[in-house]
């Protein structure tokens, strides 16, 4: 499980370094009242994220890596290769929204379990019959009501379509997703052009159940519903059980924190995300500040008479954050100029 903090925690630490400010035209508008009535479909979870995946593909990350143009290409050369081997074109996916739930399996473990809904330019049923012929026969079919759904053993398809990677970090990136698709998994079509793909369970809850997204989580993806990702969590009580802070005060801070959402964004030559952090009391939430203060200014002491130009970016990123604080909210507002995302990836 610690394993999959540290990824999640690394994407996020990509994703600051990477999204930018959020602008609305017509067309943004009608794309999150699209992305509402995914999330509507979704079944109870406790974290929700919306991918605005045309956005993604033709702006952040043509932007974020425009100084890196080899990158770019073996981005666009893989979903391209994609597209010929299997026939799915990543490019027809317009909204993704996915949620989560969370079990608690021992003291200091939790299990996090998806459901994936994905809609967009392409033919549901079309794509599953592809899934069925990479999958060579092997997948077994079960009834939600009237519904076909269809099991497949992700480790009998990756043995079977393993990518050859090749040096690049997204082949690298490519091959550890392959890795990581070991379990059971389903795939059903919600509507025409609307994937659902997920454990059994949470399919059979998105098809089955009353129960969806509660207005606690919902409610705070529309912070900025125009922006390329958004997310909206409850968090588990005690949450300083499943992070080594060795740290009891700490430890107490995290702890106050009972929600937490944000929302990312590319645009204008920068990169932004913006996060807001929910108490339950007022006062924790000004301890929760103050905490964060006293840690940046800690951070920009250490590595501030550092020379390397990656880490005068984390300077800089230091010093823009801003943190502000409405009652029992606390925000952490971060943008990232994109001649800094390039100094972070590299480019010479």
């Amino acid at each position: 499980m610690r394993n999959r903090i540290f990824v999640f925690v690394a994407v996020c630490a990509f994703v600051v370094n990477a999204i930018g400010t959020t602008f609305a035209d017509t067309k943004s508008n009608n794309s999150s009242k699209q992305m509402n009535q995914l999330v509507a479909l979704l079944p109870a979870s406790d974290g929700v994220v919306t991918i605005n995946m045309q956005r993604l593909l033709s702006e952040a990350v043509p932007q974020i890596l425009s100084g890196k143009p080899q990158m770019l290409a073996d981005i666009n050369n893989k979903i391209d290769e994609i597209r010929a081997k299997t026939g799915l074109d990543l490019r027809q996916f317009e909204q993704v929204a996915l949620g989560v739930s969370t079990r608690q399996i021992s003291a200091q473990d939790i299990d996090l379990e998806p459901v994936v809904l994905a809609r967009g330019k392409y033919n549901a049923n079309a794509l599953i019959a592809l899934g069925k012929l990479a999958a060579n026969g092997k997948y077994r079919e079960e009834k939600i009501g009237e519904r076909t759904v269809y099991i497949f053993s992700g480790k009998e398809i990756v043995e079977q379509n393993k990518p050859q990677t090749k040096n690049s970090m997204f082949d690298k990136a490519i091959e550890r997703m392959f890795k990581g698709l070991t379990k059971e998994f389903v795939v059903a079509s919600y509507d025409t052009n609307t994937l659902v793909f997920g454990s059994l369970a949470r399919v059979r809850e998105t098809f089955d159940t009353k129960m969806r997204v509660s207005a606690d989580v919902s409610d705070s993806l529309n912070r900025k519903p125009n922006a390329i990702v958004n997310f909206s969590a409850k968090l588990p009580n005690g949450m300083s059980k499943f992070v080594e802070l060795g740290n009891d005060e700490f430890g107490k801070t995290l702890d106050s924190i009972r929600h937490i959402s944000g929302a990312m964004e590319v645009a204008g030559g920068n990169a932004t995300v913006s996060i807001v952090a929910k108490t339950l009391k007022a006062e924790q939430a000004q301890s929760l500040q103050e905490t964060l203060e006293g840690l940046q200014m800690v951070g920009k002491a250490l590595i501030g008479g550092s020379k390397g130009a990656d880490k005068q970016v984390y300077v800089r990123m230091i010093e823009s954050l801003r943190l502000t604080r409405n009652v029992n909210e606390v925000m952490f507002d971060l943008q990232v100029p994109q001649s800094d995302i390039n100094i972070l990836l590299g480019v010479k």
